[in-house]
């Protein structure tokens, strides 16, 4: 894999693809997993300071989530703010009876639209940070984040995103834990689909 030819497409992709609506701006969740990590890490790179990454964290947010975002906001000097979504995930509990699948949509839409919300207070693109692996299973939520402007990982395999990350220099601690959506107390995404990555 010719990682240094795919670091200079992305970047190129990115500045073009933002270039060409007139913005300057850009606006990522930043999760403390691997594929944001790799965006994020993209972004700053072409954007500089016009990139602000967002946490989104709620109760059922793992611990290791804010601590390795933190890690990877330090260690490349992102931009970075906070908005807790426990908030308005209590609202609906009040208010409905749901499943595990039915609140982790809830919470994958409501971080959305905290990011376009933001997109639109500054005059901002929203990057996606969906890998392609996830996109041919399937293996996310509409309106939620398989919502974006633009996705640079989006034709990459998860299997490429971890090789990937290394050559970017994104911690290990990202790297080598197990893959989730954090929309549960423990939940990972190869128990949810029954199989690896």
């Amino acid at each position: 894999m010719n990682f240094k030819l795919i670091h200079k497409h992305l970047l190129k992709f990115l500045e073009n693809e933002v270039k060409k609506t007139g913005l300057k701006n850009v606006v990522l969740g930043l999760s403390g997993g691997i594929d944001s990590a790799v965006v994020a890490v993209l972004a700053k790179e072409v954007f500089g300071s016009d990139l602000e990454c967002i946490m989104m964290p709620a109760s059922v947010s793992s611990k290791e989530s804010l601590s390795d975002a933190n890690e990877l906001i330090n260690k490349f000097d992102l931009n970075s703010s906070l908005v807790s979504i426990e908030p308005y995930i209590q609202t609906y509990k009040k208010e409905n009876v749901f499943n595990n699948l039915e609140l982790g949509n809830f919470m994958a839409r409501i971080r959305m639209i905290t990011l376009y919300d933001k997109s639109a207070k500054n005059s901002a693109l929203v990057l996606g940070t969906s890998n392609k692996s996830e996109l041919l299973l399937g293996y996310g939520t509409i309106y939620g984040d398989l919502a974006s402007a633009i996705n640079p990982i989006g034709d990459m395999y998860k299997t490429w995103i971890f090789g990937f990350a290394g050559y970017l220099g994104v911690p290990k601690s990202i790297i080598i834990k197990p893959p989730s959506a954090d929309l549960r107390e423990d939940q990972r995404d190869e128990a949810d689909l029954g199989a690896s990555d």
